[in-house]
């Protein structure tokens, strides 16, 4: 292909994204200019089919700054994608396919919603280590795809990044290619202003190959991918490029990064590169030609889907399709004193012992958190990840193996730690991205380890997350139904667990279930109140209640695994589970201020608590069946003088 040609594909991408971002008055032109040539080049070494965007063997492309949307549609449009001309004009309007920042499940074409800058290159080594496992589980032959990520200066000085690539260099993730988009701006001006870092010393320390080329010459750009396609090392590729290249004032500008080049600027930019000022969204025909033949992936398809063995068919099969009715959930004693970490501990296994597709790890808390899967080894060969003490790009990774097409992935910390993955969690959530967090340590309980370990605020800020399932069982049993439910549904789910026993509970509930994420579990006739836990605080609510009947207030108790299910239930059910001519008192060893949606009072945390045994601090902070009691008698007597 002429470099003449090369140019021309180059130059429609920029004028492409200058006119969305123009015609929208709003959006970054600068870093899909600066990107073009790269972006040509690469369309020639992807190994993508447009028709199936799902096939399991493609290349893997993460667009880490989410921002450069117009390099994202024009590229897709180009490919042969689902994204038309119009949509390219509606960029950013409502409604749109091609909304501000990529965003997986709206758009045909998006391998995941990266946002905040960094969490797509997490991501890509979360592709990354699903293609190396898969490729041990199924070889070589069947699994060989590169996982590429183009990303900037900003993903590279957020902190996500370097957690994921040290952990790519660690495991020696040679399927992984990183081009940086090494502009050296940023919003406020030159990279300088902040930032001093030697990245290509950095990547050499973390065992990455370096390659360091003129972004804008197409022979360095194809030597670099031929060079990155043949490492035994995850490979940056540095691609020095100039902001907004092609532009006639703005080249080179940090003015270009986030907003429109102007009219006048890019019809003299169009001049200079030889096209027609006044045509906007023009795709000349032997461009579209150009493009259309890079896309051999449906003949490549056709190669790979036909080279495969029925054994690795039928194994394709078994991990993209488990059969949950297979697990044998452990049982436990009625009765008997069972840490919910502890339960988990033992459900994880039997889900694991059931279901190939299902593995894990923690941020160095396995021992802790109980999330090791026995006899199962270690990842990449096994199914236990060590993702060492990097709690955020943990998250972001298993969120793209979780969308890698045939893998259920699980991560785990303690539950104070879910601060530092808050922003993955969020993604995970608007992106229906089903990964199972498990955190643990749930409450003042944590004890000991003071203020600065036991999550207060928490359970509150995961409860307010749209299309996110926080669970926190009360026993082993509720443990078990809540995993029954959390396999079954597309969004993600959390599972808050206690580091202190908690009492096996009888089976006799009155109405609803787990699945309802809240139901009535104990009922007496003519009750005075209704008091409504979740976790450890059921069994004390239960116990209250004893001690309330021998003062004469009669309590119907509400268990509240998942607040967040409960939330989703009708008017109908709500008022079967909660008398509404009831007093309705909510307990939590935490914040718990959502409950005032059910309640007439709450008893939770007010502060951050304390450093001491978890019995001591339960009695400071009021959660016991005296304590308890004596609020709850104080109050309804008088609300009811």
């Amino acid at each position: 292909m002429s470099k003449e040609l090369l140019q021309k594909q180059a130059d429609t991408i920029r004028f492409l994204a200058a006119d969305m971002v123009q015609r929208a008055n709003s959006g970054h032109p600068g870093a899909p200019m600066g990107l073009a040539d790269i972006a040509t080049v690469l369309s020639k070494h992807l190994n993508i089919n447009p028709a199936d965007e799902k096939w399991l063997n493609r290349d893997r492309l993460v667009f880490s700054g989410g921002h450069a949307t117009g390099l994202v549609y024009s590229l897709l449009h180009l490919w042969g994608f689902d994204v038309s001309v119009n949509d390219m004009k509606n960029f950013r309007q409502s409604g749109s396919k091609t909304p501000g920042h990529p965003e997986f499940g709206h758009t045909h074409g998006i391998e995941i919603t990266t946002g905040p800058l960094g969490q797509g290159v997490a991501n890509a080594v979360g592709f990354a280590m699903a293609s190396k496992y898969a490729q041990n589980l199924l070889g070589n032959d069947v699994i060989n795809h590169k996982v590429y990520c183009l990303c900037g200066d900003g993903d590279l000085q957020e902190g996500i990044s370097y957690e994921a690539t040290a952990s790519a260099g660690h495991m020696k993730l040679d399927n992984l290619v990183i081009v940086y988009d090494s502009n050296s701006i940023t919003i406020e001006g030159d990279t300088s202003i902040a930032w001093s870092e030697n990245v290509k010393k950095r990547f050499q320390a973390i065992d990455f190959e370096v390659i360091e080329i003129d972004g804008h010459n197409f022979d360095q750009i194809d030597k670099a991918f031929i060079q990155a396609k043949k490492s035994t090392q995850p490979v940056l590729i540095i691609a020095k490029t100039v902001i907004a290249k092609g532009a006639v004032t703005l080249e080179g500008s940090h003015h270009s990064h986030g907003a429109p080049l102007g009219v006048d600027e890019i019809k003299q930019a169009k001049i200079k590169a030889g096209f027609n000022p006044d045509e906007e969204f023009f795709v000349p025909a032997d461009v579209k030609g150009a493009f259309d033949k890079l896309i051999i992936g449906s003949t490549a398809q056709n190669i790979w889907r036909d080279s495969l063995s029925n054994e690795a068919t039928k194994k394709i099969e078994e991990l993209q399709n488990p059969d949950y009715s297979k697990i044998i959930y452990p049982t436990f004693e009625e009765g008997s004193s069972v840490a919910t970490r502890d339960s988990n501990h033992k459900i994880l296994n039997a889900i694991a012992s059931a279901i190939p597709s299902f593995l894990g790890g923690s941020a160095d808390l396995a021992p802790s958190n109980k999330t090791e899967l026995k006899n199962m080894g270690d990842f990449p060969n096994g199914r236990n990840i060590h993702f060492g003490i990097k709690e955020h790009a943990m998250a972001a990774m298993v969120n793209a193996m979780n969308l890698y097409g045939l893998f259920k992935v699980y991560s785990a910390t303690f539950f104070v730690f879910s601060d530092y993955l808050k922003p993955s969690a969020r993604i995970a959530a608007l992106a229906n991205i089903p990964q199972h967090f498990i955190w643990t340590h749930d409450s003042i309980g944590v004890g000991e380890d003071g203020p600065t370990h036991q999550p207060i605020e928490h359970l509150s800020q995961f409860r307010a997350l749209p299309n996110f399932y926080t669970f926190r069982p009360a026993d082993a049993s509720e443990n078990i139904k809540a995993w029954k439910k959390a396999l079954t549904m597309q969004s993600p789910t959390a599972f808050v667990c206690s580091r202190q026993g908690l009492k096996v509970l009888k089976d006799d509930r009155v109405y609803g279930d787990v699945e309802n994420g809240g139901y009535l579990l104990k009922q007496r006739a003519n009750a005075d109140i209704t008091i409504m836990a979740s976790g450890s605080e059921v069994t004390l609510a239960l116990q209250t209640a004893c001690a309330l009947e021998k003062e004469g207030i009669i309590a119907n108790i509400v268990s509240v695994p998942c607040f967040d299910l409960l939330l989703e239930q009708t008017k109908e059910y709500i008022e079967k589970i909660i008398d509404p001519n009831t007093r309705v008192y909510a307990v939590e060893a935490a914040r718990g201020l959502e409950y005032y949606k059910f309640a007439d009072v709450v008893f939770g945390m007010d502060s951050f608590g304390a450093s001491a045994p978890a019995g001591e601090l339960f009695e400071e902070f009021g959660f016991t069946i005296d304590k308890l009691k004596e609020k709850i008698k104080e109050d309804f007597k008088t609300t009811n003088k």
